[in-house]
């Protein structure tokens, strides 16, 4: 990525250089050499060559010189005119009134004309070096020409025309050298800011890869102040903004005390914490070898892990039992339907009836093991649609009634707002509540009581927030439990493949609906559909 820099100033366009702030510190310069000329010239200096000058007359110059900076200090506050001609005007003054002051001070002998050198080294410097000849002859010229003029005046004063060539010698000098230097100057300054550039392109680059990094990042220091830390870590930690230098134990005590354990171990270690509902999995590597050096903490949703770890496992699996559908589905067909032929025999006995159950029994478990593996292996294909969702809840309702056999008492349907148009796949969500609904037919009953199940429809108070609960009477799901119900095949009965409620959340997801579980009052449990 080029970036322009003063020196490639386009044609016909004024150069960035010289830039105000410099045109500001040379009108300072000028300001202390006005002051320095009015204390070197007082009636107490003890220069001699200064105490001989026409006094009067060097006072004089120094007003006019005072009158004419401060009036540059009034054009560099308008910013008029340019600043090419601002710098041009000062140094054409500077070498008029130091030439004059020089006459009044015995001329080439009394040691001012050192001050036109400094001019033309300014005025080359101001300009880059783009005039540095023409002050530097114009200086030459301003001696000479006053040695010229103090030998038509005569009198007592000493003429030197060949110190007046030395100084023009000089003068010349000092202005090459100039332009070198400032050709050297402003090289290192182009290449210093190309190196900066290139360094505010990688910070920027850093901090871009760092904030999209999913896993949470964050740097401390020896005193476990905070220096970094990323978009992730912050969701993690249950924090909105914070600032660098805020001390850890203010962003999370747990993290910090799990740090300062850390820093006083030998070897740095993993470890799980509880923070802000949510086990996190942290781990740290020190900045230096030293344990009193700083520290990255790389912090991890330990449930976001374990579901990738088995989206992983589960897309093996999906492959696998793709290729091997065929082999099993095949043979468990023609068990199926050798049973049920033998089941029509009418020579069976009792127990060969029984054994033909559990043959019938388990080849459909093994039936529907299969055909939920390769729902998981073919993924979510979503073709969403508006629904009214109370209209549509009420026709589901009736057709799970009908098909397991129950009345309205045992599946109740409460809606407590309309309209609810949401936006989803109908099968989808009909397969969904279809598992939340079976799941609490199995497991939400009390013993010696039958299943009772509610649908309950309301919208928040956000915008777009409608939310459809399945809620079941029964005992209820212990914590421990409920932290694996989603996880595929898991399952607390000896029967069932364990991917019910893991099919419904994925396809909620891939839905764009959001499926939490949460303990009803006083007993039972609440499958929660939130949509938008």
């Amino acid at each position: 990525m080029a970036h322009p820099t003063p020196m490639d100033a386009q044609p016909g366009t004024e150069s960035a250089y010289p830039s105000w702030s410099a045109l500001r510190w040379l009108f300072l310069f000028r300001l202390l050499m006005v002051v320095g000329l009015v204390l070197a010239f007082s009636p107490a200096a003890s220069d001699p060559a200064l105490a001989r000058s026409d006094n009067q007359l060097a006072w004089n110059v120094l007003v006019v010189y005072a009158v004419l900076v401060l009036l540059s200090g009034l054009g560099l506050s308008l910013r008029r005119p340019s600043r090419i001609s601002q710098v041009q005007l000062a140094i054409f003054t500077d070498i008029l009134v130091y030439t004059a002051l020089m006459h009044t001070a015995g001329g080439v002998t009394s040691g001012l004309g050192i001050l036109l050198a400094v001019a033309v080294a300014a005025g080359a410097l101001m300009l880059e070096g783009r005039l540095s000849l023409l002050f530097a002859a114009l200086a030459s010229l301003a001696v000479i020409s006053e040695q010229i003029y103090s030998a038509m005046l005569g009198g007592s004063r000493a003429i030197s025309f060949t110190q007046a060539g030395l100084l023009g010698l000089l003068f010349f000098t000092v202005a090459l050298l100039a332009h070198v230097l400032y050709r050297r100057v402003r090289s290192a300054e182009a290449l210093a800011a190309r190196r900066q550039v290139d360094i505010d392109d990688l910070s920027q680059l850093n901090e871009f890869i760092i904030q999209s990094i999913g896993t949470g990042i964050l740097v401390a220091d020896c005193e476990r102040r905070l220096r970094l830390i990323n978009a992730a870590a912050l969701k993690l930690l249950g924090v909105r903004r914070v600032r660098p230098g805020t001390a850890l134990h203010e962003l999370s005590a747990e993290l910090n005390h799990w740090l300062a354990g850390q820093v006083r171990a030998d070897q740095p270690r993993e470890g799980r914490l509880a923070i802000a509902d949510r086990e996190i999995r942290v781990s740290l590597k020190r900045l230096g070898g030293d344990r009193v050096t700083g520290a990255v903490v790389y912090l991890c949703d330990s449930q976001e892990a374990e579901r990738e770890a088995q989206q992983i496992k589960l897309a093996s699996l999906g492959t696998l039992t793709a290729s091997i559908a065929h082999n099993i589905r095949n043979p468990l067909s023609a068990i199926s339907h050798a049973g049920q032929l033998l089941s029509e025999g009418p020579t069976l006995s009792d127990e060969d009836r029984h054994l033909l159950d559990i043959v019938q029994r388990n080849s459909a478990r093994i039936e529907e093991t299969v055909r939920s593996v390769l729902q998981l292996s073919r993924g979510n294909q979503i073709e969403p649609r508006p629904i009214e969702l109370a209209a549509w809840t009420q026709s589901f309702a009736d057709d799970f009634r009908e098909q397991h056999g129950l009345d309205d008492a045992r599946l109740q349907v409460r809606i407590e707002s309309r309209p609810l148009d949401v936006e989803t796949d109908p099968r989808h969500l009909h397969q969904i509540l279809a598992n939340l609904c079976e799941n609490a037919l199995v497991h939400g009953h009390r013993p010696d009581e039958p299943a009772r199940i509610q649908l309950r429809l309301s919208r928040r108070d956000e915008p777009d927030g409608i939310c459809l609960e399945v809620r079941d009477a029964g005992p209820g799901i212990d914590p421990a439990t409920a932290r694996d119900i989603f996880n595929p095949f898991f399952t607390t009965k000896s029967q069932g493949t364990g991917l019910g409620l893991y099919i419904a959340r994925e396809l909620a997801e891939s839905n764009g609906i959001r499926l939490i579980h949460t303990a009803a009052k006083p007993h039972g449990s609440r499958f929660v559909l939130t949509f938008g």
